[in-house]
């Protein structure tokens, strides 16, 4: 079996006042099409092939799109903490990054009515207390590293790394599904001159790329996951939206696969794995 976890990012304005540090009207602008036009093309595309989707949410986002998220929750699908204001946790002080989930868990609590109960860092990176954080907060799961492609595993917390050598850590009592930048709509199609990025691939190109990586996926790799990452801003563009609803047909026409959010996904493994018991998403 192939598990297909359809994943948006919707930043929306968070990503220009934080990551970017773009405040003027039309880099705002970028991120409220992703409200504005790339969610509703991309509920759409959901609803039509009746399959469910992670969203992750900056706090922001869902203060400023309170609708927006709601629809998302009620249409099924999954709301996860993607930081406040899309800020990356790296240099933060434990106290602050326990300060900043706890706030977002709050604000998406209050948006959708369900706890959130997972994470994916805004920078694709962790500070040194990231996963015991989430740990001791009951999460089931994170999506931010890479140390594999197609094979959740279990994330380490407290690993030394010095140049005489790496000592692994303990594992986490969660799930970690990998991210990668080649199953990104972002680096293929998001143009930005400060920091440089060229971007403006063809859609078809792109499409054929992520076909070849699931096919690899599905043909190589026992009880997979194809974790792909995209932004309502990003592909919700016209000819890249067509270009994902052929690969979610494509996907869908192949025998031995089946569409699920992180958060099932993440149930069925600690269960499979006899960890169930210790997540408390309540917390």
């Amino acid at each position: 079996m192939t598990t297909v976890c359809l994943t948006f990012d919707f930043d929306a304005l968070s990503i220009w006042i934080s990551t970017f540090k773009l405040t003027s009207p039309t880099p705002l602008s970028r991120g409220e099409y992703g409200a504005r036009v790339g969610l509703p093309r991309i509920l759409s595309l959901l609803e039509r092939h009746a399959v469910p989707a992670t969203f992750f949410v900056p706090a922001h986002t869902a203060a400023s799109f309170p609708e927006s998220v709601r629809g998302l929750a009620a249409a099924g699908h999954e709301i996860a903490v993607h930081g406040f204001v899309h800020e990356s946790p790296v240099a933060l002080t434990r106290a602050e990054e326990v300060d900043l989930l706890t706030r977002s868990e709050e604000v998406l609590s209050k948006v959708t009515g369900v706890r959130p109960v997972g994470y994916r860092s805004p920078a694709w990176d962790l500070s040194p207390h990231s996963m015991q954080i989430l740990e001791e907060r009951g999460y089931l799961y994170d999506s931010s590293l890479m140390a594999d492609d197609f094979r959740p595993y279990r994330p380490r917390r407290g690993d030394v790394v010095t140049e005489q050598g790496f000592a692994a850590g303990p594992e986490c009592n969660l799930i970690e599904f990998p991210v990668a930048w080649e199953l990104d709509d972002y680096p293929y199609f998001q143009f930005m001159s400060r920091p440089i990025n060229q971007g403006l691939r063809d859609p078809q190109e792109v499409g054929a790329i992520w076909r070849a990586e699931f096919d690899y996926c599905r043909s190589q790799v026992a009880d997979g996951v194809f974790n792909l990452t995209n932004h309502p801003e990003i592909i919700g563009r016209g000819p890249r939206i067509e270009m994902l609803d052929r690969l979610v047909t494509y996907m869908k026409s192949q025998d031995g696969v089946k569409f699920s959010t992180l958060q099932d996904e993440a149930t069925r493994r600690l269960s499979a794995l006899g960890l169930a018991h210790s997540i408390s998403p309540g917390r």
